[in-house]
């Protein structure tokens, strides 16, 4: 029997959220931006082993500059979250351990992913300093554009969470 696991996006406006999943679902990135409104949601299976796969059903939720704005009932039957902030745009990121505790507290004992997306547009060195600077430990560094590390980040939460009983 196949598992099927809910997973939500959250982050601030234009972040991303949407080029993650397009990138992840279809292999593809478009540079028109698309406001996501309410939530749009994706299924996805993914194989963790040779005999075994799991559904992901991903919520693309509406960006949001307050995350405690996020409607709870989103986030009704989450098993797992990615919380994506962009890296060229500090109001993205400035304040995130707030928000994280903002979702953790929403979410309780899910696990929380959190990726820092657009590093096609910064300098590496740079962007490890502003991490740095910032207080920011980004479980993912990826770029929807280029698709650099946006599938391990899907698969390794495909895998936390089918160790969930």
């Amino acid at each position: 029997m196949q598992k099927s696991r809910k997973i939500v996006i959250l982050g601030h406006f234009g972040v991303g959220k949407t080029s993650l999943i397009r990138r992840f679902v279809s292999d593809s990135f478009s540079d028109k931006y698309k406001v996501t409104i309410g939530v749009h949601i994706t299924k996805k299976v993914v194989e963790i082993s040779d005999d075994e796969t799991i559904s992901l059903i991903i919520w693309d939720l509406e960006g949001t500059d307050e995350v405690q704005m996020v409607r709870d009932a989103y986030l009704l039957g989450t098993h797992g979250v990615v919380f994506v902030f962009d890296v060229s745009r500090p109001s993205t990121f400035q304040g995130i351990n707030e928000d994280l505790m903002i979702v953790a507290e929403k979410t309780p004992n899910t696990p929380l992913i959190l990726v820092g997306n657009k590093i096609d547009l910064v300098i590496n060195s740079e962007l490890q300093g502003l991490l740095i600077e910032n207080n920011i430990e980004a479980n993912f560094l990826t770029s929807a554009k280029t698709g650099d590390s946006v599938n391990e980040m899907f698969t390794h939460l495909a895998s936390l969470l089918n160790d969930l009983s």
